[in-house]
């Protein structure tokens, strides 16, 4: 997993790990989730990766676009 870099300071997410069609995100809470393109979509999850990497807006995004459309919940 790589670390958030949470550039606003206030994000809700700790790290992520990117795959080839989709993301683990890791919440301040403990839990993991997998998004996936089947369950989550690959529009989703491409911006999903992009805002990761640039460690800004994802738990925003994820909170307005995604919701609960995880594949697995992890932990």
């Amino acid at each position: 997993m790589k670390r958030y870099k949470n550039l606003k300071g206030n994000s809700g997410i700790m790290s992520y790990d990117i795959g080839r069609d989709s993301i683990i995100v890791t919440f301040r809470g403990g839990h993991t989730y997998l998004y996936n393109y089947v369950v989550t979509g690959k529009m989703h999850i491409e911006k999903m990766k992009k805002l990761a990497r640039e460690g800004i807006g994802l738990s925003t995004y994820i909170s307005r676009h995604v919701k609960d459309r995880y594949a697995e919940q992890l932990s």
